[in-house]
């Protein structure tokens, strides 16, 4: 028997029953969820002035994001304590920055604890990314 002519009756049942391959974002998708979050919490849409002043704040804490990612997030930062090179984050300076949904939500919320000593809000998050995309 020939197995892989059941390839395609697998994936569509795999589909019908929600299981998909993942799927690749976009920054302005990304922006679109935290703003739908944001509003649905009553916080309205991100906005880049607001991300900007957020990302180089530092919250009553001892880091902030500029402190890693550089006060114009266009170039590569590195990482205060391991010296670790991190990429552009500012999407026109890396294709590759929030275009996965997982790493996003992971990244978020693991260095909005070390700033903030709490993960960020949908519109803290809505206004970062609102301020990052805006860097062209």
């Amino acid at each position: 028997m020939q197995w892989f002519r059941f390839l395609p009756v697998a994936a569509a049942l795999a589909l019908g029953f929600g299981v998909s391959a993942a799927i690749a974002e976009t920054p302005a998708s990304l922006l679109e969820r935290f703003n739908a979050e944001a509003r649905s919490a009553g916080e309205g849409a991100g906005n880049p002035a607001r991300g900007q002043e957020f990302f180089n704040q530092t919250h009553g804490n001892e880091w902030k994001c500029a402190a890693c990612h550089g006060a114009v997030p266009t170039g590569k930062g590195e990482h205060a304590v391991t010296h670790k090179v991190i990429e552009p984050m500012a999407p026109a300076f890396n294709p590759q920055r929030f275009t996965d949904t997982a790493k996003v939500d992971k990244w978020f919320r693991r260095n909005c604890k070390d700033v903030l000593s709490r993960e960020c809000t949908a519109r803290e998050k809505a206004d970062v990314l609102a301020w990052l995309i805006s860097l062209k």
